[in-house]
């Protein structure tokens, strides 16, 4: 039962994934002080519920929190579903990972995928909370 859960929280979460208002979702960080601090953020891809992606700046305070701590939970939430995830994420600048990962509604913010502030955030899950078409389901991956 686990495994048709995770796999229906894999089709919602893709369909939140390549920017835009669709795809927000909460990413919470540990801050300097060791408080969580949370925010939204557009998912730019993911794998299932496995990892997940997001695009921000280097010289973010997403970026500064994640330098300190590594520690990260992503909540993608609406009436029908919870999907709370908690593992690790790491900031990547390789430049094929930036432009696979690029998405329309970046250049707002961004020169390009080469800007050199540009960054990727990959979220890896060690483990689930899932409450997806009223069923539920916890473990780790």
């Amino acid at each position: 039962m686990n495994e048709e859960i995770i796999a229906r929280a894999g089709e919602i979460v893709a369909k939140k994934t390549g920017g835009g208002n669709e795809g927000y979702c909460v990413l919470a960080l540990i801050d300097k002080d060791g408080y969580p601090t949370a925010s939204t953020i557009s998912a730019s891809k993911a794998d299932g519920i496995n990892w997940i992606t997001f695009c921000t700046g280097l010289s973010s305070n997403k970026a500064d929190r994640i330098k300190k701590c590594n520690l990260a939970s992503v909540c993608f939430d609406a009436l029908d579903h919870n999907i709370t995830l908690v593992g690790t994420i790491e900031i990547l600048t390789d430049p094929d990972i930036k432009k696979e990962m690029w998405y329309k509604g970046l250049e707002d913010n961004f020169d390009g995928p080469e800007d050199p502030n540009y960054c990727v955030l990959r979220f890896q899950t060690d483990r689930y909370n899932l409450l997806v078409d009223w069923k539920e389901a916890k473990g780790t991956l």
